[in-house]
């Protein structure tokens, strides 16, 4: 076989597809398994040596639907429901009374 003009036309069948879980055409069609995030696997895949290709998944990359609001609901204590805590009034206040 050779690697030139002749070899081309023998390229038609895909080896590889779309992935459901990161949308890359890095799932296996025969070993049924992501290259890229190893779905179906329950864990996403990630090596140490791939220090760019973590950098590029990790958390703060998505909308962070969960963890933007965690900062904001630690400062009271995680409270949810019931009747906001009323305002105490400021020293100037008082003094414009």
């Amino acid at each position: 076989m050779t690697k030139g003009t002749q070899a081309q036309g023998k390229r038609g069948n895909k080896s590889h597809m779309l992935c459901r879980r990161c949308g890359k055409r890095s799932y296996h069609i025969q070993k049924h398994k992501c290259s890229s995030c190893g779905y179906p696997s329950s864990k996403m895949r990630k090596y140490n040596w791939a220090a760019k290709a973590k950098r590029r998944r990790t958390l703060g990359t998505g909308r962070m639907r969960y963890m933007k609001n965690l900062p904001r609901r630690f400062k009271h204590n995680f409270r949810e429901g019931g009747i906001p805590m009323k305002h105490k009034k400021t020293i100037q206040n008082k003094k414009q009374d």
